[in-house]
């Protein structure tokens, strides 16, 4: 509110405080990058030539801390994968697939020290609060409704192959059932499968796995892991057709004209390690 030409206090008071609050961010952020979830207080505050007691007016704890830049990147990683969904057309439900996976890649990448926050080794001492969790769910969503839109429209191919089990199958049940669409119990384990291939993947990727010779070309091997997800999740080859039941390739064959499906000669694999991250104090 404006009153005789400048801002009144309390509109000053509260730029200031989000200023503030986005300055301890950022600085937090730079901390991430450098030293993983040790995350402290003190140290944010000195590197922003305040006392620690000045910063806890903003952020009552650690964890306070942590959770807000857990579900920022959580948002900002959503926000990449749904921008990737819209970019193909509609009605094009495999590049659609592959725009959400090569958004989540090109995010990861782009963000390692957030990336590795959410997905990483788990911080010590914290445990992170429900307001993380609908954040969490936007880019197994974003795939979800890629395959709930194909199964309503009858252009997912049929699941095949191994029988979901008696438990399982209870579990799928009740997340079909707090998030109702069309997909079966069958069709929503091939969308998880998917989902835990791309993280999984990702996670090699920004953690230095597939280096020192195990893939050279590490994107196309991950649009290729992206596209067998698609076949597993029934996705159609083309827009507006359904998909083809059964593989879509014959041993050796390839979607570029000239390539080969054969496995290349690489390296050998380096172990799945997770990265480890220093003991957090406050």
């Amino acid at each position: 509110m404006w009153q005789g030409g400048g801002m009144s206090a309390p509109s000053i008071r509260a730029r200031v405080r989000a200023e503030m609050i986005e300055e301890i961010k950022a600085v937090a952020r730079r901390h991430l990058a450098t030293e993983g979830g040790n995350l402290s207080l003190r140290a944010v505050a000195r590197d922003l030539g305040m006392v620690s007691s000045a910063v806890y007016r903003y952020f009552p704890s650690r964890d306070a801390l942590l959770t807000v830049l857990i579900v920022e990147a959580y948002q900002a990683l959503g926000d990449a994968a749904e921008a990737g969904d819209a970019a193909a057309a509609r009605d094009d439900l495999r590049g659609r697939w592959l725009g959400v996976a090569h958004a989540v890649r090109a995010w990861s990448l782009a963000h390692p020290a957030e990336y590795a926050l959410l997905y990483g080794s788990p911080v010590p001492g914290y445990a992170a609060p429900s307001e993380t969790v609908v954040p969490a769910q936007r880019v197994v969503f974003a795939l979800a409704a890629i395959m709930i839109e194909g199964a309503a429209a009858g252009r997912l191919a049929p699941p095949d192959g191994t029988p979901v089990p008696s438990p399982v199958r209870v579990d799928l049940a009740r997340l079909l059932a707090q998030r109702p669409g069309a997909l079966t119990e069958e069709q929503l384990a091939r969308c998880m499968a998917a989902w835990s291939q791309l993280f999984g993947l990702v996670s090699f990727e920004v953690f230095g796995r597939l280096a020192q010779g195990v893939v050279e070309d590490s994107e196309a091997y991950f649009d290729h892991q992206m596209r067998l997800m698609a076949d597993l999740a029934g996705l159609p080859a083309e827009p507006g057709r359904p998909a083809e039941p059964g593989p879509r390739h014959d041993r050796g064959q390839s979607d570029e004209p000239g390539q080969s499906d054969e496995p290349r000669q690489s390296g050998r694999p380096g172990q799945p390690d997770e990265p480890g991250q220093p003991a957090s104090e406050e």
